[in-house]
């Protein structure tokens, strides 16, 4: 380059390749920027949220990111997971809280996810587990989304690395009973228009779902009582034998059909948040 000193010339040129590679980064970074807010937007027009609510959240957000000079995925996460957080994928009511259906029912650790995926897709939402561990839903007409479940084993420390891995896919904590915790997400999340159920069947009228294994291990239980009951009239072991022996029976059922549960349903489970 003529008139320029060897050494300045070298920084010219070192400095026009920085500049280069700056600038192609940020358009990198721009075009990321882009396809992420066009996927959150997506998922919230999926949702039934309304075009002029939508775009305005997406704005407030670019306007969020461009103070503080992140990226998309590290200021809030996978689009997917951080529209459920938004909780834009949950829409509103249509009509006065009456008009929501309300029910609650229950199954055996055998049946309780293939039901859960059955009435998920019904479009009937677990708001919590009540103390008897009953799922208690709602869904509301006209405008229910489809919704899957899943079960994990939630324990010690085992119970923070699962939901950690979960959570940016959107699953959410829905309610725990024994060691178990059963998570929720809507299909919208990944199916997009197609996560919303058109026709809705109307509301069960059962409230239990018992699987072959379920009731089997009732029945067996159911005479294993009668036994120990007629024994006790019959004054053969007394209250407190009749206490104790109840009560090593039911600890050996339950292991059994933990066991058994795990054994029969290992095939049915999704894949392990940790794999």
């Amino acid at each position: 380059m003529a008139g320029v000193p060897p050494r300045r010339r070298d920084r010219f040129v070192s400095g026009g390749t920085h500049h280069m590679s700056t600038d192609r980064s940020a358009d990198r970074s721009t075009d990321r920027s882009t396809a992420y807010f066009a996927e959150l937007a997506a998922a919230l027009a999926a949702a039934g949220v309304p075009a002029a609510e939508a775009g305005a959240t997406v704005e407030d957000l670019r306007a969020h990111l461009a103070e503080t000079g992140g990226t998309p995925e590290e200021e809030f996460g996978p689009a997917a997971g951080f529209a459920a957080r938004l909780g834009g994928l949950a829409p509103e009511a249509a009509g006065p809280e009456e008009e929501v259906e309300h029910w609650t029912w229950t199954a055996d650790l055998f049946n309780d996810r293939r039901m859960l995926a059955v009435h998920g897709d019904q479009g009937w939402e677990v708001e919590s587990l009540d103390p008897l561990g009953r799922f208690v839903c709602r869904r509301t007409p006209g405008s229910a989304l489809r919704w899957e479940y899943r079960r994990e084993v939630l324990t010690g420390g085992h119970r923070e690395r699962v939901l950690a891995a979960l959570e940016p896919e959107g699953w959410e904590l829905c309610g725990e009973w024994l060691v178990y915790g059963y998570l929720k997400r809507p299909y919208a999340a990944t199916a997009g228009p197609g996560g919303t159920v058109t026709a809705p069947p109307a509301a069960p009228d059962r409230w239990l779902y018992l699987s072959r294994p379920g009731k089997a291990v009732l029945a067996g239980w159911a005479v294993l009582v009668t036994v120990l009951l007629a024994v006790f009239l019959a004054d053969g072991i007394g209250a407190s034998g009749l206490a104790v022996t109840i009560a090593i029976a039911s600890a050996l059922s339950a292991v059994w059909t933990a066991q058994l549960e795990t054994t029969t349903g290992r095939a049915h489970r999704g894949p392990d948040p940790e794999a």
